[in-house]
């Protein structure tokens, strides 16, 4: 599927570029507290090594932009640090290397302590994220609502447009102070509210957009969410980096975040697994089999695709279309590799066949030997349930 991407001015985040010709970039927040160095570092690395491109840290006090200086020089990703209301946080902040803010400029009172801010931003070449979430809106005035209700505005439009026109305030003061390196979020719970308060902002302006849905839910109800939400808007070609916001580990964050985009066929990144969603012709325990199987692939960085299917149906189309895929019935598995057979096995030995053939893969891409030139044993039957 081909996407017409809108285009977004670039943006660096220390060495990782947001918008312009750069893949989405994939970023998530650290749940430790930051006045803890030692625990904020380990959550850090634990994201970078799930794929996480950027992390976000919460300067809530002193004693946490404090301790700034003890992460940002041993981080192995640009680091953000979201700040709210207190300026003299932020430029602590900058003093100690980190290489974007989340801040609202309109949340400050005084507007020489912005200038300070965006001066000092200016000069070491960090970006500042401008972020409205639905949550934290100022009240609505009388004459704008009935703008909009002179337009017969649904209320999903109301709070949309009264999301961009906020954010655009914030815009301004930094584009007043000359300050062009900006990027805008605009999240909210309600997806139809998020999916359109992207998209009138995609009309208005130029700078890079961070998408999420804001307080998503737990993971299975906030992935499904995310994913409508976020994939919506890139299939639109809107979007330069997201983060998927979860009540769970940080690292499912990530994880998520990579399924949407291979979804979508935006981005490869680690293993893709297909597995199908078992029925009354299933003759093996498939869902053992996916989720061990699933646990396992978490531990790829490399792109590979690996099917587990369980019935004769479309278990051998499946098979055969994956790098590495089993079709199995009645107690046994037919190992298939790039769309030929290697070996059949009994329902126990299932795993272990995937792992090793899936390691025999990877192998032999490093070594830049053809995956269908192996030294397993051809069987030429059809995979059938016998």
């Amino acid at each position: 599927m081909a996407y017409q991407r809108r285009k977004s001015r670039p943006v660096w985040v220390g060495n990782v570029q947001i918008g312009g010709d750069a893949p989405i970039v994939v970023q998530s927040m650290t749940t430790a507290d930051t006045r803890d160095p030692e625990a904020t570092l380990r959550q850090i690395h634990e994201l970078a090594d799930a794929g996480c491109e950027i992390v976000r840290l919460a300067v809530p006090d002193r004693v946490a932009a404090a301790a700034l200086p003890e992460i940002v020089p041993y981080s192995p990703v640009p680091l953000v640090a979201d700040i709210h209301f207190e300026h003299t946080l932020a430029l602590k902040a900058l003093d100690a290397g980190i290489h974007k803010l989340r801040l609202n400029p309109g949340n400050i009172r005084k507007p020489e302590d912005v200038r300070e801010v965006v001066r000092k931003a200016k000069e070491r070449g960090v970006p500042i994220r401008i972020g409205v979430n639905f949550g934290s809106l100022p009240p609505m005035t009388r004459e704008f609502v009935d703008e909009m209700a002179a337009q017969n505005a649904t209320h999903t439009e109301l709070i949309a447009e009264h999301m961009v026109r906020t954010a655009l305030g914030h815009v301004r003061i930094l584009e007043d102070l000359d300050f062009g390196d900006i990027v805008i979020s605009l999240k909210a719970f309600e997806v139809p509210v998020m999916v359109e308060a992207y998209r009138r902002m995609a009309r208005l302006v130029d700078y890079p957009l961070h998408l999420g849905v804001t307080e998503a839910g737990t993971p299975k109800a906030g992935a499904i969410r995310s994913a409508v939400g976020i994939g919506t808007l890139l299939a639109e070609g809107i979007g330069d980096t997201i983060r998927v916001s979860l009540a769970t580990d940080p690292v499912e964050e990530v994880y998520v975040a990579y399924e949407i985009l291979k979804s979508l066929d935006l981005r490869q990144h680690g293993a893709t697994l297909v597995a199908c969603p078992t029925c009354g012709r299933v003759e093996v325990d498939l869902f053992k089999l996916a989720n061990e199987i699933d646990e396992y692939l978490k531990t790829i960085k490399e792109p590979i695709k690996v099917a587990v299917m369980g019935c004769v149906v479309n278990g051998p189309g499946e098979a055969r279309d994956s790098d590495v895929g089993v079709a199995a019935g009645r107690g046994k598995g037919v190992i298939f590799r790039k769309g030929r057979i290697v070996r059949k096995v009994e329902e126990r030995e299932i795993v272990p066949a995937l792992k090793e053939e899936i390691q025999l893969v990877l192998a032999e891409r490093a070594a830049g030997v053809p995956a269908v030139e192996t030294g397993h044993r051809r069987i030429s039957v059809p995979v059938v349930d016998a």
